[in-house]
């Protein structure tokens, strides 16, 4: 079975390439190595070209708390960060940004990787390693420079496309862009040449690091995906929505792939190798992402920094498929998780919850939440619980493995089941198949019935899936620009949960209450070109709203 991780380092990317990788903890230093040399004919194994190749891969997003020491979704409606201060993420949901502060900008980097690419198709025939795994390699990094287009798409909207041109200082670097149907194009067209291409092998020594088919769909379905959405999809055309259906059918047809059982859930993020990621980060054992994230009031004094919101809470329902605020439902506030989506305490700490076996307080107060505000306490009642390691009955976190999935397959269900329930107008037996395949992992208690729900009812249920299923996978960040709906879901306040201890009878007292005001403009859709940029490229234009 086909499954592709990419492995990191404290302090770099480093591919396992080649079974006969000597030590995979050094980096060919290729900006400063003449070309000659990595390409060389004399290099029969091809080592110097993995470590080349390993440079491509390092430009790949990071996930986890890689902004400003927050994570993406600390941007979005579902979480805010611990600090006290305005930080990077927030300026997304303020209003702060602009061409010349943008809080991510890997507009020069993913060219630079783009340029890597180039340079390595432009040379790796004079090499010396056998046609097959030329080939290979060929295909493998066409792939990675798909997926530097989708990132530069999926930000800017379109961008100059530059082929397998290798541009030399005194080059004209002066590049219109290029149409967002060509960027999409070009990427699709990318994707339908390599994907029959890749090195599929079932040695694992050589496999592991590496994309293959399913990456390659993956990639597909997921831009076609949105590029169906209404953002990019005003008119509503059908026909892309069936595109992007096909899209991720033809992975799914590829019977390689499946759902980790319930009780995996939350250990497929903390566990290396499994049946459902398609493609994702391995990084070396470490502690980085608990002490970032943990609850205050341990042994590590984590810094708690990613404080879900209620908003999201409320997103998680119970098993019968009741939200928790129906007063049918069975919810119980001082037991949220009994009778719960599985997902919710997999994903989020609440109070009263076990960690390093030890009941969580997260009243004010509480020794887990003492100083509100100044990322020491959280600010919404909540931490977040995702990525962690399964720590047991031990009294401190240990150095573990953690995944970052850029692919995972349950993924690849919700895009199928989104567009074809978009594609029709009502949602056919396929749909009612995928998404049930999600909410039985859940531990909802009655499948959906099918021919049940009207195509905006099954609308509403797979955007709320996606929003439980990926939280903190950096989805909701994109869903929202993409549904058009980041201007309803960030206008206003968002919210949390204060939770006050009588001093004398111990009661909790819960109260909802706003933690964050936000504000969106429309522009925010999509981000404004760097100012540096065009002051380099005089071709360039700004997207609109940013002048």
């Amino acid at each position: 079975m086909k499954r592709n991780f990419i492995l990191i380092g404290c302090l770099f990317f480093s591919l396992l390439l080649s079974s006969c990788e000597k030590d995979v903890m050094t980096q060919l230093p290729v900006d400063r190595t003449d070309i000659t040399d990595i390409f060389s004919p004399k290099d029969k194994e091809g080592n110097m070209i993995n470590e080349y190749v390993s440079s491509i891969y390092a430009q790949l997003p990071r996930g986890f708390n890689r902004i400003g020491s927050n994570v993406l979704d600390a941007a979005t409606d579902d979480a805010v960060s611990a600090s006290s201060t305005t930080v990077e993420v927030d300026k997304f949901k303020i209003g702060q940004v602009s061409p010349t502060d943008l809080p991510e900008n890997p507009w020069a980097s993913n060219y630079a990787a783009i340029r890597r690419v180039n340079v390595l198709l432009a040379n790796i025939d004079n090499s010396g390693i056998p046609l097959v795994r030329k080939d290979a390699i060929k295909a493998e990094v066409r792939f990675l420079r798909a997926m530097f287009y989708f990132e530069l798409v999926k930000r800017w909207g379109n961008v100059p496309l530059v082929g397998d041109k290798v541009f030399a200082v005194d080059d004209n670097l002066s590049l219109a862009r290029n149409t967002r149907q060509e960027c999409v194009n070009y990427i699709v067209s990318e994707c339908d040449a390599i994907k029959g291409k890749v090195l599929l092998t079932t040695d694992a020594s050589y496999e592991t690091g590496r994309v293959s088919k399913g990456a390659v769909l993956a990639l597909k379905a997921r831009l076609l995906l949105y590029d169906a959405s209404p953002l990019y999809n005003p008119t509503n055309d059908i026909t892309k929505w069936q595109a992007a259906a096909a899209a991720a059918k033809e992975l799914m047809d590829m019977g390689v792939y499946q759902l980790v059982a319930s009780g995996s859930f939350g250990t497929m993020f903390t566990t290396r190798n499994n049946t459902e990621f398609i493609l994702a980060y391995q990084q070396a054992d470490n502690t980085s992402v608990e002490s970032l994230n943990e609850p205050p009031g341990f042994q590590r004094a984590g810094k708690g920094y990613t404080n879900p919101t209620q908003d999201l809470v409320e997103a998680f329902k119970m098993k019968n498929g009741k939200s928790i605020t129906d007063p049918t439902s069975g919810y119980n506030q001082a037991a949220p998780a009994t009778n719960r989506d599985i997902r919710f305490a997999l994903t989020i700490f609440y109070n009263g919850m076990s960690w390093l076996n030890t009941p969580l307080e997260l009243f004010e107060g509480g020794k887990n939440n003492s100083k509100p505000g100044v990322g020491s306490g959280t600010k919404t009642g909540y931490y977040m619980r995702k990525f962690m390691t399964t720590t047991g009955s031990a009294a401190s976190f240990t150095s573990a493995t953690h995944n970052f999935p850029l692919f995972r397959y349950a993924e690849v269900l919700l895009n199928y089941a989104e567009a074809q329930n978009e594609a029709l107008a009502s949602p056919d037996a396929s749909v009612y198949t995928a998404i049930n395949l999600i909410r039985t992992r859940a531990g909802f208690t009655t499948p959906l019935a099918a021919g049940s729900l009207t195509q905006a009812q099954m609308r509403d249920i797979i955007r709320n899936e996606r929003r439980c299923e990926f939280a903190f996978e950096e989805h909701r960040f994109w869903d929202i620009r993409r549904w058009n709906i980041a201007k309803d879901v960030l206008n206003g306040s968002l919210r949390g949960l204060k939770i006050t201890k009588d001093p004398v009878t111990s009661a909790l007292t819960y109260q909802i209450v706003n933690v964050q005001n936000v504000t969106y403009d429309q522009k925010m859709n999509l981000y404004p070109v760097p100012f540096s940029e065009l002051m380099r490229n005089n071709q360039l234009d700004q997207n609109q709203g940013w002048n």
